[in-house]
């Protein structure tokens, strides 16, 4: 089987979310598909011929946007793509994260493979090199409005490729003239011919590479959140009656049922969440209600990576080359799929965030945690104990409040109202990032204090997965007995739940 430093063949069709992580975050080589090369050239051919019979062809002959009633002559045609990628580097704001850079490469590169958007090899190849040299192109974060693709950011990258743009210094990560990076690094500026411009700025690779690594992050985030809900759930003492598979059956959920068997892998055994022998009452929603809850979340990832899935290998400039030199002319780079996805995955994230915070407060509280000390201060009054970290994650799940709102909610249009309706995609996916680095926070804040209050509940033990999780957490974290700042205790673990290494070791011990 090809291990991870074998190159990743592209051919525009089977790229996966496993696969875009690889190449992305764990700096995986690519290579064309044979069979890509192929169509790239065919494709190719179909754009030389039109140019050769003065054809009008959108963006090939002809200017774009409101100017796409302009016939452009064909010894104009490459100027007018070179002309278009530096009136199109108009991004603003601070630099992209690496990872993104190289997902909207990577993603740009298996869309052009497919040979509908006639390129030559060459533009190919140069990305191929910048992704397997670890070359980022410094792309400014503002400026796409998700719609003609992710016009301003992608024009940053094909600006980069010129030789004109910028490039990360790889040596210092400060920003470097691009014509310095590529001669250290031994490659040519491109020099974009017919059609290159056009095809390398009409896409989604910036909406898309947020929703792929996003969804990566979303499942990893909810992972977390179920360890951190279990240690909670034993903390307080919860009655585990509410994860009956049942209640998810007769509800026709299966998202519901899975959550509710994770939580009972995690709290099998428990001598602390057992079933009720007498009536008490019922438990607060933030217990009783978390397979309904983190199902409606983990149902909103499954969406969210559908839409990231399809989009992986999908072909998103225009016109296409869909027959024999045939130009069709579309909207396969408008991004509201996209768009709809980011600002619900936002949504999601909000939940699981808010949702633990409740249960952190209600740890904290001697009036609801069920006989733990206030705030689970060693010493209540000379020692704050945990009183701080639940405002944190009360500030955190105020802000994601507000990243929550759909950016796709609101269009404004550009182009003199030819590009009448945009999706606002880019917006969404990067206060996604945002939010889900909150969220990760909140949940690094239960596991703490939720750890912290199960160890105060011995000589009882929680069940195997929250002792699992106990065990994961004082690895990194040492048992609070005496006031310290919590700051750097959340930082560790909201980073171990990023990288999957704290679930990972839960789920070693206890798979849920």
């Amino acid at each position: 089987m090809p291990g991870p430093t074998d190159p990743l063949s592209l051919d525009g069709r089977t790229l996966a979310l496993d696969d875009v992580v690889a190449v992305v975050r764990g700096h995986r080589p690519v290579a064309l598909a044979p069979d890509a090369r192929t169509a790239v050239a065919a494709g190719r051919g179909a754009v030389e011929r039109a140019v050769a019979a003065n054809r009008p062809v959108y963006g090939v002959t002809t200017g774009f946007g409101a100017f796409s009633d302009r016939t452009i002559p064909a010894d104009r045609a490459r100027e007018l793509q070179a002309s278009l990628v530096r009136s199109h580097a108009s991004g603003t704001g601070p630099p992209l994260p690496p990872d993104v850079v190289r997902g909207m490469m990577l993603l740009r590169l298996n869309s052009l493979a497919r040979g509908l958007s006639g390129v030559r090899l060459e533009v190919l190849e140069r990305l191929v090199a910048l992704l397997n040299r670890g070359l980022v192109p410094w792309i400014p974060e503002q400026g796409s409005v998700g719609a003609s693709g992710d016009l301003a950011p992608l024009a940053h990258l094909a600006h980069a490729m010129t030789g004109e743009g910028s490039f990360v210094d790889p040596r210092t990560g400060a920003r470097a003239p691009a014509h310095e990076v590529l001669a250290r690094a031994g490659i040519a500026p491109l020099v974009p011919a017919e059609k290159e411009g056009v095809a390398l700025l009409n896409g989604t690779a910036l909406m898309a590479s947020y929703l792929a690594l996003s969804v990566v992050d979303g499942r990893r985030l909810l992972e977390g959140a179920l360890a951190a809900a279990a240690l909670s759930f034993d903390a307080l003492k919860g009655d585990p009656g509410p994860l009956d598979d049942r209640l998810g059956e007769v509800r026709n959920s299966d998202d519901q049922r899975a959550v509710a068997a994770a939580l009972r892998a995690l709290l099998a055994g428990s001598a602390l969440a057992g079933v009720r022998r007498g009536w008490s009452g019922q438990d607060p929603y933030t217990l009783r209600c978390l397979p309904q809850v983190l199902g409606a979340v983990r149902l909103g990832i499954g969406f969210a990576e559908r839409v990231a899935v399809a989009e992986l290998n999908a072909v998103t400039d225009n016109p296409l080359i869909l027959g024999a030199d045939e130009f069709v002319n579309g909207g396969n780079f408008h991004g509201q799929p996209l768009a709809f996805a980011l600002d619900a995955l936002a949504i999601a994230v909000g939940y699981v965030a808010a949702f633990a915070e409740r249960r952190v407060a209600r740890l904290v509280d001697p009036a609801l945690n069920r006989g733990l000390p206030a705030f689970l201060a060693p010493e209540p009054g000379v020692s704050s104990g945990f009183m701080i970290p639940q405002y944190v994650a009360a500030a955190l799940v105020n802000e994601n409040s507000t990243l929550a709102h759909p950016a796709s909610a609101l269009s404004l249009p550009t182009s003199a109202g030819q590009e009448d309706f945009v999706s606002m995609g880019a917006w969404a996916g990067a206060k996604l990032r945002r939010a889900l680095s909150n969220a990760r926070r909140v949940v690094a804040i239960e596991w703490i204090v939720a750890g912290q209050a199960l160890e105060l509940r011995r000589p009882e033990l929680g069940g195997a997965g929250s002792e699992a999780a106990l065990r994961a957490l004082r690895a990194r974290v040492p048992t609070w007995t005496r006031d310290r700042s919590p700051a750097p205790d959340i930082e560790s673990v909201a980073a171990s739940i990023e990288d999957g290494s704290l679930v990972g070791e839960v789920r070693a011990a206890v798979p849920f």
